[in-house]
């Protein structure tokens, strides 16, 4: 299996961002996405300062991919995924539909994000038609339902056409909204929100009155509260599974992909049961429960 690094979900710094791809170049994995996916006004850094990041990466043998947002709202925001389509040396991940027709009228070879709404294999092979080369399954998916696509797809004789890549760890970015939730919890307009979001690196958790982590709220993303970790399941993987995909959390993280290639034949059995992760949706069980 390959493993890649997601996109950078969360707004940090431009200083803190360079760090972090600095040290992303010696990690251990295959694939790097890079781009601003969840918010426009996130403008710490512009389009040229990822493609120059990419450009960089790209150097050490690394695939890099640039992510489009998930929710466009704007013409100007449109205008911004056109440069990333145009860009003429990276594929991208579309996370929107209009990012899959623009990338297939410009001829570009594309990766089909979680974001997508993409649930069989007639979808698939739309996409694939269009220029897909991998997809990522919607987050809150199964083993069992991704069996079954795959089965679906080898009947349609497509299954090689394409790798299949499965979010792996972090938190699980469940929903998108036009309204800002860090805005919100700050008591101000999101339209005057001062980029608060910068102040909340892995987001805002969001507890019940159980004290149960219920959401991680990130901008106008609505996350899982529980860190999502497959890190013991990579073993049921295996002729499912071509690409395992890690969100950052931060420079932990990177180090966290030898765990995973360590692991990726189940050698190991990791301790998950903290109150901190969950893995339900692999399961087909509920997102927030455990299967140890």
């Amino acid at each position: 299996m390959k493993y890649a690094l997601g996109p950078l979900l969360y707004f940090w710094p431009k200083t803190d961002v360079e760090a972090f791809y600095q040290q992303a170049k010696e990690a251990n994995t295959d694939i790097i996405y890079l781009g601003e996916t969840v918010c426009s006004k996130r403008r710490e850094l512009k389009p040229a300062d990822w493609f120059a990041i990419a450009k960089d990466i790209s150097a050490t043998g690394k695939q890099v991919v640039l992510s489009t947002m998930a929710l466009l709202e704007a013409p100007s925001e449109v205008n911004v995924m056109k440069k990333y389509i145009d860009n003429g040396d990276f594929i991208v991940e579309a996370n929107d539909v209009s990012a899959i027709q623009l990338a297939h009228e410009k001829r570009v070879p594309f990766v089909v994000g979680p974001a997508v709404n993409c649930y069989n294999a007639q979808t698939l092979n739309l996409f694939l038609k269009k220029g897909m080369v991998r997809w990522c399954m919607p987050v809150e998916l199964s083993r069992q339902w991704l069996q079954n696509v795959v089965a679906e797809c080898e009947q349609m004789r497509i299954r090689d056409q394409f790798e299949t890549e499965v979010f792996s760890y972090g938190y699980l970015p469940l929903a998108y909204s036009a309204r800002c939730f860090t805005a919100r919890a700050e008591d101000k307009a999101k339209d005057d929100c001062e980029t608060c979001c910068i102040k909340y690196p892995n987001g805002i958790t969001v507890n019940s009155q159980e004290a149960q982590k219920v959401f991680t709220l990130n901008g106008i993303q609505t996350q899982s509260g529980y860190c999502y970790n497959l890190i013991n399941d990579q073993l049921g993987m295996a002729g499912l599974v071509d690409v395992v995909r890690l969100s950052p959390l931060g420079i932990d993280t990177l180090s966290l992909v030898d765990d995973f290639r360590a692991n990726q034949q189940g050698q190991q059995r990791h301790t998950l049961a903290d109150g901190h992760h969950c893995n339900g949706y692999w399961h087909n069980l509920a997102g927030l429960n455990i299967e140890s």
